[in-house]
């Protein structure tokens, strides 16, 4: 009798506990990566009354007999590998983790684990649960290689001073792309057709570089691509400042920053204006009066041997600004027509767009280097800046309405290498499936600055629970080694802007809140009927 009151008082004590289990689980059906618990129950010792004897030749073998003594709790088992729903919150930080896997955060004193990945950037810079503050652990970028180094797991402090900022880049490519139309206006111009290519110096200050393109004495496949000028974004003329630190004339240092060693020498050929005549390979102007030419006070003139007749070398030929500049004054009679040629310096390039009547209308000669890219030799100027590169073999030379539309780009061919780029400064966070943390800058860099790790377990159910959805390791879970793993070597990964809720199931959670009210109802009968039982035999004195 007393058996069976036990009995019944173990039943109510396993079914409380029980009761207890679906209380914390329903109690927590919104709480973010929430595992549920389940009860498995188990029985009491067996008393034995009389043991079991062995058959004989006349009698059979006789059972023990066994009076249980009532239940007791077996286990309680985490439902941890059932994922729970997604929940949408549209923040980057909030991070859901598929698989067997686990975050792993820091309370100050050891690391711990986790599913909930609800994370924001503390006021430190670090990488920390929303709940509690504790530190998310992961590895680092490796200065050396840029790449991510797992070693021991360290706090991510991603918003620290060196992430703020994406250091500058310079300019170390440029592509000339674009129809040139040699009826065009300008390329026929004095100035040419103006080409201008913006980029940056070591430091990441920007700068701005001036190309004149024009046509070499109306051949319409030959082209002089020739520097004009460097400006910083000032307006100031850093090639001006070159030439007069170097002693030398503006000429000389646009050849030496964009130009073959040897200035190439183009025969030009040019007309005497119709007051002007050729006799006997000399000039006369309309009154007969025979002209030679002189240089005085820096002008470059065509007068009388008595100097009482004076006219420009603009007025004879027609030559202007570079032209002008350049005249070396030696001009050779061709036949007996009025037309005159002189040797004339290029101090840039010519541009050959159907060398010996090849590839017509597509360029593929550059100067006398026969190749399609040259150099800007800025690395003369200063040692902030690099050389760069210009490849023109993209341009092209056809009938386009009279529109030149050629364009000097930084960078490759795609606008993605050698670019070049200014100081930037850090404007948005991202976490790739697999864990990495990229920073995106105003400059255009992107640039890894950590890695989220991952804790797998050999048995996560044996993880102990400690409250603020985190767990601890225990003999039975198996042990972290302090660098973790990267979440996409089991085919795992994190989602961004979502969150892992829990995994409680309400129909199966009040199901087992009915059997376990009847199991209680029923151990509280055993109870009742017991004391009835003992209150007869207490009965039987009277």
């Amino acid at each position: 009798m007393m058996r069976a009151l036990y009995s019944g008082v173990s039943g109510l004590k396993t079914h409380q506990t029980k009761m207890d289990v679906i209380g914390n689980n329903i109690a927590n059906v919104n709480t973010v990566a929430f595992k549920s618990s389940s009860t498995a129950f188990s029985e009491i010792m067996y008393q034995n009354m009389s043991g079991a004897s062995g058959a004989t030749a006349t009698k059979g073998g006789v059972n023990a007999k066994q009076i249980g003594l009532g239940v007791t709790t077996g286990s309680t088992s985490i439902n941890i590998t059932s994922p729970g729903a997604t929940q949408t919150t549209g923040d980057g930080w909030d991070l859901r983790i598929t698989g067997d896997s686990f975050f792993i955060v820091n309370n100050g004193t050891e690391n711990l684990f986790t599913k909930a990945g609800a994370f924001y950037i503390d006021g430190a810079g670090n990488l920390a649960t929303k709940a509690n503050g504790y530190n998310v652990m992961g590895w680092q970028v490796d200065p050396q290689t840029g790449d991510i180094r797992k070693d021991t797991v360290s706090v991510l402090n991603i918003m620290n001073e060196k992430n703020q900022t994406s250091p500058p880049e310079a300019t170390t490519l440029a592509t000339v792309s674009g129809v040139l139309d040699t009826n065009n206006k300008q390329v026929n111009s004095g100035d040419g057709y103006v080409l201008s290519l913006n980029f940056y110096d070591g430091l990441g200050y920007s700068y701005n570089a001036k190309f004149a393109v024009k046509t070499i004495n109306g051949d319409e496949k030959n082209y002089s691509v020739e520097l004009t000028d460097i400006t910083d974004s000032t307006g100031r003329s850093i090639l001006n400042e070159y030439a007069a630190n170097q002693n030398i004339d503006m000429t000389e240092a646009r050849r030496r920053i964009f130009g073959p060693e040897t200035p190439q020498q183009i025969t030009r050929k040019y007309k005497m204006a119709a007051e002007f005549r050729n006799e006997n390979g000399t000039i006369v102007d309309k009154n007969g009066v025979t002209l030679q030419y002189a240089e005085r006070d820096g002008q470059k003139l065509y007068e009388s041997a008595d100097g009482s007749v004076s006219y420009s070398v603009t007025d004879v030929f027609g030559i202007t600004g570079d032209a002008l500049t350049n005249f070396n004054g030696t001009f050779t009679q061709v036949g007996g027509s009025g037309v005159f040629e002189y040797q004339d310096t290029i101090n840039g390039y010519v541009l050959d767009y159907n060398e010996n009547g090849l590839n017509s209308g597509t360029f593929n000669y550059i100067g006398n280097a026969g190749n399609s890219t040259v150099g800007i030799n800025l690395a003369t100027i200063g040692t902030q800046f690099q050389n760069i590169n210009v490849d023109f073999s993209t341009s092209t030379c056809y009938e386009n309405g009279n529109n030149c539309t050629l364009d000097m780009l930084k960078g490759d061919e795609k606008g993605i290498d050698g670019t070049g780029r200014k100081l930037g400064a850090l404007t948005g966070l991202q976490v790739q499936e697999d864990g990495r943390i990229f920073g995106t800058y105003d400059n255009g860099n992107t640039t890894l600055l950590g890695q989220i790790a991952v804790a797998r377990f050999a048995n996560p159910s044996g993880l102990e629970k400690l409250g603020d959805n985190c767990y601890r390791t225990t003999l039975n879970s198996g042990e972290f080694d302090g660098i973790g793993q990267d979440i996409t070597a089991d085919g795992g990964k994190m989602n961004s802007g979502v969150l892992e809720m829990s995994n409680v199931d309400l129909s199966t959670e009040f199901t087992e809140m009915i059997t376990t009210q009847r199991g209680f109802q029923a151990n509280s009968r055993i109870i009742t009927t017991s004391d009835t039982l003992l209150e007869e035999l207490v009965n039987l004195k009277r």
